[in-house]
């Protein structure tokens, strides 16, 4: 839901021909249906709705507290600058999800040359030679008279391409299956990892308050279904801060979160007492992990290794992190709000224990990329390197992970490759 596009280094530092910011930038706006309207930055009439969160008492207290620490008031992250604080936009529409579904695949349901299977699970790519030929499922093969797209995200891309002999040949070597081509698929795997901070809160505003009870519920259930508004609107987060940890940076290196309600774990209960959350993530992650197939078996998922915390830096910036969450926090007007901080907790204070809290408290943020890196994998028309008539188009053909929620960056590749498709074809 959380409509974050990344920065231009991010792109630049791909160093990829016409995949830089300003190549994608089209792209960005031809895709978005922009509630503010059209600019340099945005657009309108894409299939995308991107719209404005409401405000909340508590959002509007961490803005503050932001800002007084010096972090600039921010009111678009997808504009001239990430850096700053303030309120996330997100892909909703009158308090609905506007995912790639509502948006690209319901308007096209219909059309003739459009079929979509569900519950299909692909076991694998058929070649004839070192050409793509179709895709096999469990009860069919379908021929692909072109070419075959791989648009199965940072896990199920590479999964895919080791099962049909593309992949490390030691790997497929030791599994017995035939290499097609010897390539570093399912290496390099980043993700962003985030750690989350809890807190009391002396005023009943939560969303712990309003669920408490039945009461409370009825009043969430009343306002979505009468005017679209409430709890069940929101994102991942109301507010957040584009942040750099040292001043000599020159772009943020993390991103916190605030919203105003606390669990005990994510997707759990929400907590007997009044509190929020303020989480931080790095944003420029070092660490890489891989993605690797277990046995011939197309149902036996994948191993994942992240590989979290792997450099002295992804540490270095947690740690920090963590400590500015506090900073803000305790700065008011937020610190006004707070009774006591739950988590990690007020006897964790050196930096040995905030990295064991890290360590242990951490999360993926589910931003999965670059296992079927452009370069490594893919060349910069999305073309599998060693085969022919097979791309890669999602998440995984990413050099590195963008700074941020990488939901916009995921269908900016998706507009760019459909673009390359239709230049490839002559269409």
């Amino acid at each position: 839901l959380v409509y974050i596009r990344g920065q231009p280094e991010d792109y630049d530092g791909w160093r990829v021909p016409g995949w830089s910011f300003a190549d994608l930038l089209p792209y960005f706006k031809r895709s978005e249906n922009q509630a503010r309207g059209a600019d340099a930055w945005h657009g309108v009439g894409g299939p995308l709705e991107v719209g404005d969160l409401e405000r909340h008492e508590l959002c509007d207290a961490f803005v503050a507290a932001a800002a007084a620490l010096g972090i600039p008031p921010n009111r678009d992250f997808n504009g001239a600058s990430q850096e700053g604080t303030g309120y996330y936009q997100a892909t909703t529409c009158r308090g609905r999800r506007c995912s790639t579904a509502t948006g690209y695949l319901r308007p096209a349901e219909k059309r003739p040359n459009l079929r979509v299977l569900v519950n299909t699970l692909a076991t694998g790519i058929t070649f004839a030679g070192r050409r793509a030929t179709g895709v096999r499922t469990a009860t069919q093969a379908f021929t692909a008279r072109r070419e075959v797209i791989l648009a199965g995200g940072a896990f199920n891309s590479p999964q895919l391409l080791q099962l049909s002999g593309v992949g490390p040949a030691a790997l497929l070597q030791r599994l017995g299956i035939p290499v097609l081509a010897d390539l570093p698929v399912g290496e390099g795997l980043q993700d962003h990892y985030y750690a989350r901070t809890f807190w009391r809160c002396c005023k009943p505003l939560t969303l712990n308050d309003d669920m408490a009870s039945w009461v409370g519920r009825a009043r969430i259930g009343a306002q979505y279904l009468l005017r679209r508004q409430g709890p069940l609107t929101i994102a991942a987060g109301y507010a957040a801060a584009f942040v750099r940890t040292r001043p000599e940076l020159k772009r943020p290196d993390v991103q916190i979160y605030f919203i105003n309600f606390s669990t005990a774990k994510r997707g759990g209960v929400l907590h007997p007492f009044s509190g929020f959350t303020c989480s931080v993530s790095q944003l420029q992650v070092e660490s890489r992990g891989s993605v690797s197939i277990r046995s011939r078996e197309p149902g036996e998922p994948p191993a994942i290794r992240y590989n979290y915390l792997a450099t002295e830096n992804d540490r270095r910036v947690m740690v920090d992190g963590v400590k500015l969450v506090r900073r803000i926090v305790y700065t008011p007007p937020l610190r006004e709000y707070v009774t006591a901080e739950e988590l990690p907790g007020a006897k964790v204070r050196s930096d040995a224990q905030l990295l064991d809290f890290v360590r242990e408290y951490g999360e993926t943020v589910f931003h999965p990329s670059s296992t079927c890196s452009m370069g490594k994998v893919v060349d910069e028309r999305l073309r599998v390197h060693g085969v022919g008539s097979l791309r890669v188009i999602d998440a995984s053909v990413m050099p590195a992970v963008p700074s941020g929620n990488i939901n916009a960056a995921v269908i900016a590749v998706a507009e760019k490759g459909a673009d390359l498709l239709k230049q490839d074809a002559s269409l």
